[in-house]
């Protein structure tokens, strides 16, 4: 596991039943691409990128992404989605070393 990895997610706190919101993501990861060199010894260090996104509101898959190497440090991600009706959001943060970093938001409809 990556250290002081920290997703954070906003998401409005209410939306009317079938309006558009924006959903603005950031996790902290210092993303090495498996290119660059050791400054001690040369050797390659290891890749450790978030290779996949995804998004589900109540159990129903928002969106699913997959991300490459050339993806910047601190991956910056923002999207739209529809709000069908109250719930919750889960958001899901897939690194190469196997850790899976999750935080979930609800919605409220007015």
């Amino acid at each position: 596991m990556a250290k002081g990895v920290k997703p954070r997610v906003k998401v409005p706190k209410k939306a009317s039943a079938g309006d558009t919101i924006t959903i603005k993501t950031l996790i902290s990861h210092k993303m090495e691409s498996g290119r660059r060199k050791s400054k001690k010894d040369g050797s390659l260090i290891p890749r450790s990128i978030i290779n996949r996104f995804t998004c589900d509101f109540n159990g129903q898959n928002v969106i699913d992404m997959t991300l490459e190497p050339a993806i910047s440090t601190n991956p910056y991600l923002q999207f739209e989605a529809q709000v069908p009706e109250a719930g919750t959001y889960k958001f899901t943060w897939y690194d190469d070393d196997g850790s899976v970093y999750e935080t979930e938001k609800s919605i409220k409809v007015s």
